[in-house]
């Protein structure tokens, strides 16, 4: 950090926003006032429905982590060893990393510029090239984007492959007027600090198959089963979201529309006051696509770089951040199998996260935007 601004108001890119009302206080309270303050208790059953019922899912399991979630939906469509994940290459590690907790082999797809999601023509060559050796497909909607579902579905069903959705960053948007999460086999959320909602850390699988939802609350109480002795017959994770993080959820919930409107508004800021500046785009919102706005994203062509705005904004104490850097460019993932072009390394190369944090104010934008319209003179 540069000495000279720490005297300069800190803009976060998105931290987490409790209610005015004070929502998560009266469930956490209540959770403490009955003592349920250890796992389980009434918060975690009702979180999971409330949060289903949200999105339109059947039935929900409350976990600790979006990647909990992942792993066990995984688990629960039954991907082992030798099997193939496709997997949406422009991600979070926190995407991929479950594929190898099960011993299975990752196979990454690039995004398309329409979507910035997963390319349904690299999605369609995936299948040709790997046919029934393919147990799942996990799709991402990336900074609150849905990806294009009813393609990416059509070629699923056809060879008949669950879709996993990590809709980690997209609670509350939707596609086609129905919400991100709710098209696969499961959908992933994450309610992580800097997630639209938050429960300081958390995650929920949902699903319609509600045996499915019973397994994976089941293997995330360390398979404990129904018995006076403690008696293992699968292996078990503990991975159950506790009764005081579920309050804090359920407090939230009350307020994520209120987050959206707020997240779009400092979105269509960004695109009236730096939008026209030569070489800027804004990630694509179609008109089937009501996104989140999660983190608002822009790209750049042209002598300004990602690194020169993000140095920029560094220096008078804001943050802002690189597009993700794709799985198949990481270190770790480098031996597995990459289908796609060049769209996923672009958008990397290009792009930009900017401060989207929900507290900020018309002031804090326009610092924001005057400090990034110096880079263009």
């Amino acid at each position: 950090m540069n000495i000279h601004n720490v005297d300069k108001k800190k803009i976060w890119l998105s931290s987490p926003h409790m209610s005015d009302e004070g929502y998560e206080m009266q469930y956490v309270q209540e959770a403490f006032d009955t003592n349920w303050v250890a796992p389980l208790g009434p918060n975690v059953n009702e979180f999971e429905k409330e949060l289903a019922a949200k999105v339109g899912s059947e039935h929900g399991a409350a976990l600790v982590s979006g990647t909990a979630a992942i792993h066990l939906a995984l688990k629960a469509v039954g991907v082992g060893e030798g099997d193939i994940v496709l997997c949406q290459s422009l991600t979070f590690s926190a995407t991929a990393n479950p594929i190898i907790y099960q011993n299975a082999t990752p196979v990454f797809i690039d995004s398309d510029y329409e979507t910035w999601n997963m390319c349904s023509k690299a999605l369609e060559t995936a299948f040709e090239k790997y046919g029934d050796k393919i147990k799942a497909v996990l799709v991402v909607h990336l900074y609150g984007l849905s990806a294009d579902m009813d393609k990416i579905m059509e070629i699923c069903n056809k060879y008949n492959v669950p879709v996993i959705e990590d809709a980690a960053e997209s609670l509350g948007a939707y596609y086609k007027g129905k919400h991100t999460g709710s098209f696969g086999k499961f959908g992933v959320f994450s309610f992580n600090g800097n997630k639209i909602i938050t429960t300081s850390g958390g995650g929920m699988l949902v699903s319609d198959d509600e045996e499915k939802i019973k397994k994976v609350r089941f293997w995330s109480t360390q398979s404990r089963e129904a018995a006076r002795h403690y008696q293992h017959s699968e292996l078990g994770f503990n991975y159950r979201m506790s009764n005081v993080v579920a309050g804090i959820g359920r407090g939230q919930l009350k307020v994520l529309e209120e987050r959206v409107d707020k997240k779009k508004y400092i979105f269509e800021y960004y695109k009236r006051e730096i939008g026209q500046l030569e070489g800027v785009k804004f990630m694509p919102i179609n008109d089937w696509n009501e996104p989140n706005y999660w983190l608002s994203v822009m790209t750049l062509k042209g002598e300004v770089r990602p690194l020169d705005v993000m140095e920029a904004l560094e220096k008078e104490n804001i943050e802002s951040r690189p597009v993700w850097k794709p799985m198949h460019m990481q270190p770790f993932f480098a031996e597995y199998d990459y289908i796609g072009s060049d769209v996923s390394e672009k958008l990397f190369e290009n792009g930009v996260c900017l401060p989207s944090d929900t507290k900020m104010t018309d002031e804090d934008l326009e610092r924001i935007c005057s400090i990034i319209k110096e880079l263009w003179k």
